[in-house]
């Protein structure tokens, strides 16, 4: 392979990138190089670039949402080939932990993500592991494609609440993944799907995607709202997205006896105080969810029947990276995904 240039986005202190600029290194036997086409700004990359992330102190490089073309493969790569058109889930597992081993690679002792290693998809080429790169089917273009990694998010977090059918559910924060949950939870036979944002237009976006009942935390108390919805009893499942306090609060609050909240947001401030007897009166339960585990094909699946072109809202050159970051981080610009393009 001749030697090839990259340029990849860096926030080396808060709301502030640059570019490095590396050599590609020649490919590993399970490697595969791809042209990045289309790289989407996810939450975390804004928790970054506060200098907020709990798990990715600055400088580190940005970007995991993303899609392009396969420009070369390592000696050993027989799922993918040299043209195709792919995604990449962008985790970094041991695959010798027993988690590994037992195929439950989300649990990887020592999991890790492509963009906290220095290998950030703002930027013209990655490299990735060949069994985490998958074919885009026709349906998606290269910007929709993109979008792959946060509905796989969304996706495993409403497989991880087990919705089911009939169920009423509860999403707090209009965002992209909130919004992807709810369409999941629609896919997975939620009979009600509230959503709660302070956006009117994200709320309304929210309800073309798959919830059936927006609600402006703005302008009405949600715990009251949801309650009056549901005869009082609360909901079934209820997900966090946005990585608050006061959310948190609302997600176990709103929840029925028997429920489960299950949270999704990244916490700039990791420390909540709840009150603790709800777990008991109430026999709540509290979990978490992160990344991914298999779900990436059923993502993809997914995608053939949902709008995912309605969430690319701003699109950019690379080179333009500090603006988009700009734009993305701007409450006022209305963005939902802001895609860069090399």
């Amino acid at each position: 392979m001749d030697t090839i240039r990259n340029r990849v986005g860096e926030v080396y202190e808060p709301f502030k990138v640059r570019f490095l600029e590396r050599e590609i290194h020649a490919l590993a036997d399970d490697e595969v190089l791809v042209r990045v086409r289309a790289s989407a700004i996810c939450g975390s990359d804004l928790h970054i670039a506060r200098g907020l992330h709990p798990s990715a102190p600055l400088p580190v490089t940005i970007g995991h949402e993303f899609s392009g073309d396969v420009t070369a493969v390592g000696g050993g790569v027989d799922n993918v080939r040299v043209g195709q058109r792919v995604t990449v889930e962008p985790c970094i597992v041991c695959g010798k932990c027993d988690a590994c081993r037992h195929g439950d690679y989300g649990y990887c002792e020592h999991i890790s993500f492509t963009y906290r290693n220095g290998d950030g998809a703002m930027a013209d080429y990655v490299v990735a592991k060949a069994p985490y790169v998958y074919e885009l089917p026709e349906y998606l273009t290269y910007e929709t494609g993109a979008l792959i990694e946060p509905l796989s998010v969304a996706t495993h977090a409403v497989r991880r609440a087990q919705v089911a059918l009939g169920e009423t559910v509860l999403i707090i924060g209009a965002g992209a993944i909130g919004m992807m949950v709810a369409a999941m939870c629609r896919r997975s036979g939620a009979a009600q799907v509230i959503i709660a944002d302070f956006s009117d237009s994200r709320l309304e976006m929210a309800l073309q995607v798959g919830a059936t009942i927006a609600i402006n935390s703005g302008r009405a108390d949600l715990e009251q709202e949801v309650a009056r919805l549901t005869g009082g009893k609360g909901v079934d499942k209820s997900f966090e997205c946005v990585g608050r306090e006061s959310c948190f609060l609302q997600a176990i609050m709103t929840l029925r006896r028997n429920g489960t909240a299950t949270v999704v947001g990244i916490y700039e401030k990791p420390q909540v105080t709840f009150p603790a007897s709800r777990l008991v009166t109430h026999e709540i339960r509290i979990q978490g969810a992160q990344g991914y585990c298999w779900d990436f094909p059923i993502a993809i699946a997914a995608a053939r029947d949902l709008p995912l072109e309605k969430f690319v809202t701003h699109t950019f050159p690379l080179e333009q990276l500090q603006q988009a970051l700009n734009t993305a981080l701007d409450r006022g610009s209305n963005s939902i995904k802001v895609i860069v393009k090399p």
